[in-house]
């Protein structure tokens, strides 16, 4: 069974950065790829970045292309989510979802996390003053 873990999020001031990390243990496929979501009170889910199991294929959420960065770190199953020049916007519990997907390039086709069987918890982001 595949177990997921955030961690990393945190009260950052607007225009600041944070690093989030997902820790994926148990049965992960080597060709399982991974994507961080997000959703803030009220809102539906929605995805923020995507990464193949190869990184040969990311996406990245109109709303945070040019800010944010997704990477592995394939030797520990750890992918991470650098995050820069943030927002009030960008205040809300981020996801890291995995399963067998390679990265849709329209946002739409991501369905709210659809495409993704396995979920962590979800870490808290706030970014205020």
């Amino acid at each position: 069974q595949v177990q997921i873990m955030e961690s990393g999020g945190g009260l950052v001031q607007p225009g600041g950065s944070l690093n989030l990390s997902c820790t994926t243990s148990g049965f992960v496929e080597h060709y399982y790829g991974a994507a961080w979501f997000r959703q803030a009170p009220g809102k539906e889910r929605e995805v923020v970045a995507c990464i193949s199991a190869d990184e040969f294929i990311k996406f990245y959420g109109d709303s945070v292309k040019g800010r944010f960065t997704i990477f592995r770190d394939n030797a520990k199953n750890i992918v991470h989510l650098q995050m820069t020049s943030l927002t009030p916007e960008d205040t809300a519990t981020y996801y890291c979802a995995a399963d067998k997907v390679v990265c849709p390039q329209t946002q739409n086709y991501y369905y709210g996390g659809a495409l993704f069987g396995h979920w962590g918890q979800g870490t808290q982001v706030t970014v205020s003053s």
